[in-house]
């Protein structure tokens, strides 16, 4: 059998095979490889006019994780336009997508020198984009034209066909509901997923995919930035009511004055200033899920009322006489222990259990092994887009930090880390094609391993004090250096034990002369 032949006999056969969507895509790459002997290629599929890699060989791994819009990318713009295969000139101006991104070009300074693309169309309409370049200049120039028509013919049917299965298996709704998200914000299917890899983020999209469709209420808990919100929002889309109201309510933001109006409305003449009748969030979120962020900041004269909610599905405005029935779920999050708080009189145990029908406990991004890499290339995407700089590469000592920093305020924290980094680098630096970021860049800006922190000694409490406020100061130092001393000198722990930010910790034992 001619090679012509084989190689579209590989892609019919793949057309039709059962294997899972993923594999599909991986196989029809291979094809494509396997015709053109190339450096790297990549599978991408159109949405609107951004392409989003679903495949790729010999590319760095950070590029599934990544976006494209054609605005941005001439070279993908000018193979959508084109139609048909196209194979750059050399010597093209045009910037590749993957300078910087080839594996086997670890400097991430080498161009790519030879680039040819193929649209997958179907019925008139440009589904994806296969891509595959070269370091070798020239290498494309006596690729066989025919042939690459009709793997992409093939291709596209390929493509068109495991999107109908996804759609199918999934079920996907309409993403018009995204606009009532929680965090108000319209973007492409990816920016509402977890980006993670790691086996302790994988246990937590199993508890979202088995709780989601129920209307249980569910408490999320997890550190600072962990991305509890994002969690509320993957447990939105799963439910039944993803086409109904999400409200996002801020119970830190709430003073308890206004609290109970807030979140139940109130009638005209209720109080000073209630001009007229007001609609709660309760009622906003009538048929749909309200998510009530900082549910530990809550004042406790609000508690029995949303336990009200949570018992009986009932409401009262503030002012009026009569209940009112809502059917709603209920989310709630926090990065407190509310253990804690119940034990110290600050939360209602009963409230709590209600709430904790099914907990959902987030890792803090330091034991996320695996994700810091894949998040960090993801922010770059999006923040090179956001600040206006050249497309953002990490250098391999970049890694090397962001792996083994600490991060005490986990992806938020990673996040803010890398917008100031990017800023920085690009106002430092002459324009370029790429902005490539460098251990110098990162490392003043992040939070030390814990073990790095410094070492208080052991001193004995001294007895005897001037005044109340030197024995409090007394009391505050000892305190801290049994705590730094029972858990061996680990500022995190101590700092958890005393109900302190690791920071506030550090600070507060520099101003006590303790470091």
């Amino acid at each position: 059998m001619e090679k012509r032949e084989h190689y579209i006999l590989d892609l019919a056969l793949n057309l039709t095979s059962a294997t899972g969507t993923p594999d599909r895509y991986d196989r029809l790459l291979n094809t494509f490889i396997k015709v053109l002997g190339c450096d790297a290629a990549c599978l991408f599929l159109k949405q609107g006019e951004t392409l989003l890699p679903i495949s790729s060989y010999g590319l760095s791994s950070e590029v599934l994780y990544r976006t494209f819009p054609l605005a941005e990318h001439p070279r993908l713009q000018a193979i959508v336009q084109h139609r048909e295969p196209f194979v750059f000139p050399h010597d093209s101006k045009l910037q590749d997508p993957f300078d910087g991104l080839v594996a086997s070009d670890r400097s991430a300074s080498l161009d790519v020198h030879s680039c040819l693309g193929c649209s997958l169309i179907v019925e008139g309409e440009v589904m994806g984009i296969l891509t595959a370049d070269a370091l070798k200049p020239h290498h494309f120039d006596h690729v066989d034209q025919e042939l690459l028509a009709m793997i992409s013919a093939l291709a596209g049917a390929t493509l068109r066909t495991s999107l109908l299965i996804d759609q199918l298996e999934r079920n996907m709704a309409d993403q018009s509901s995204l606009t009532r998200s929680l965090l108000q914000e319209t973007g492409s299917q990816r920016d509402v997923n977890l980006i993670a890899t790691s086996a302790s983020m994988e246990r937590v999209r199993e508890a979202i995919e088995t709780v989601g469709p129920s209307d249980l209420s569910i408490l999320i808990t997890g550190e600072t930035g962990t991305g509890k919100e994002v969690v509320a929002r993957q447990l939105y889309l799963k439910s039944p009511r993803k086409n109904k109201p999400l409200i996002y309510v801020n119970c830190a933001a709430l003073p308890e004055s206004i609290a109970e109006s807030e979140l139940f409305g109130h009638k005209k003449g209720a109080f000073t200033g209630a001009t007229h009748d007001r609609i709660g969030k309760f009622e906003l979120a009538e048929d749909g899920t309200i998510f009530l962020d900082e549910i530990g900041e809550l004042p406790l004269s609000i508690q029995p009322k949303l336990l009200r909610v949570l018992q009986e599905g009932e409401i009262q405005r503030v002012g009026s006489d009569s209940m009112k029935h809502v059917n709603i779920r209920v989310l709630a999050a926090t990065n407190r222990d509310l253990g804690k708080e119940i034990a110290e009189g600050r939360f209602r145990a009963d409230l709590y259990h209600r709430l904790n029908a099914y907990p959902i406990k987030l890792p803090p991004l330091r034991e996320r092994e695996g994700d810091v890499i894949i998040l960090a290339s993801h922010f770059c995407d999006l923040l090179h887009r956001k600040l206006g700089t050249p497309p953002v590469r990490l250098d391999e000592s970049v890694k090397a930090v962001l792996l083994r920093a600490y991060w005490p305020g986990n992806v938020r924290e990673l996040k803010n880390v890398l917008s100031r980094s990017i800023l920085n680098a690009s106002r430092k630096r002459s324009p370029a094609k790429v902005l490539l970021l460098t251990a110098a860049d990162i490392e003043p800006l992040v939070s030390p391993d814990a073990a790095a922190w410094p070492s208080v000694d052991r001193q004995p409490l001294k007895t005897e004090a001037r005044s109340l406020k030197d024995a409090t100061r007394e009391f505050q130092s000892s305190l801290i250096v049994e705590m730094l001393h029972r858990h061996g000198n680990n500022w995190a722990q101590a700092a958890k034990a005393l109900g302190l930010h690791r920071s506030n910790l550090h600070h507060l034992a520099k101003r006590m002369g303790l470091l």
